[in-house]
């Protein structure tokens, strides 16, 4: 069985990851979501267990201890990480898993994950950035400087990506990360051990 490819979305705080993400799951429900666990309050219409798994600092730092986590990062006061088992095993079972997480855990899961897939968000503009930050109505103008300067030193880490992706429309966004994963199946290097083999059988 061909394992399948884990798909690591990440980007500048509020450049429309979750949004992205939830927009993905609709049109490809072949996909399997790894839920992140993290410590900030849940916003408003946000699910236990759909969006997140929200924990105390306390319960986090248990989990940290226990080694349960594949990531994770403090981000403006928060803990964010993501579960290992789940992803490993849904993997190894030939699923395709997608990860949105912040740009600090996904490059720790890079040092892990090297033949992951690294796709990075990006904004039309630093202004439109700053609207959709502003336009959430959740954060003060304290967090929402810091998730901005945040923001500016995170876009200087897209080097470290193997694709990037502009959320100008939702749909259109979409569409590119969707072919991005069509192509990385179609790599030779993924096929050459199959056909490898079946060549071998043959003679």
């Amino acid at each position: 069985m061909e394992k399948g490819l884990l798909i690591v979305l990440s980007g500048p705080s509020g450049v429309g990851k979750g949004t992205v993400c939830s927009a993905l799951r609709k049109r490809a429900t072949d996909l399997t979501y790894s839920i992140s666990v993290t410590t900030r309050k849940p916003r408003e219409g946000e699910v236990e267990g759909v969006n997140y798994f929200f924990r105390s600092r306390e319960q986090f730092e248990e989990m940290i201890r226990k080694g349960e986590l594949l990531e994770y990062a403090e981000y403006v006061g928060n803990y964010y990480g993501t579960p290992a088992n789940f992803v490993q095993q849904s993997l190894e079972a030939g699923k395709d898993v997608l990860l949105e997480i912040e740009v600090q855990g996904a490059l720790k899961v890079k040092e892990r994950f090297p033949d992951g897939i690294f796709v990075f968000l990006t904004p039309p503009s630093i202004s439109e950035l700053r609207n959709r930050i502003v336009g959430r109505g959740t954060e003060s103008k304290d967090t929402i400087d810091k998730r901005m300067d945040t923001a500016v030193e995170e876009l200087s880490l897209i080097k470290h990506y193997d694709y990037a992706v502009e959320n100008d429309q939702i749909d259109a966004a979409c569409e590119r990360i969707l072919s991005i994963i069509v192509a990385e199946h179609c790599r030779k290097e993924r096929v050459l051990p199959y056909l490898t083999k079946w060549i071998e059988e043959v003679r």
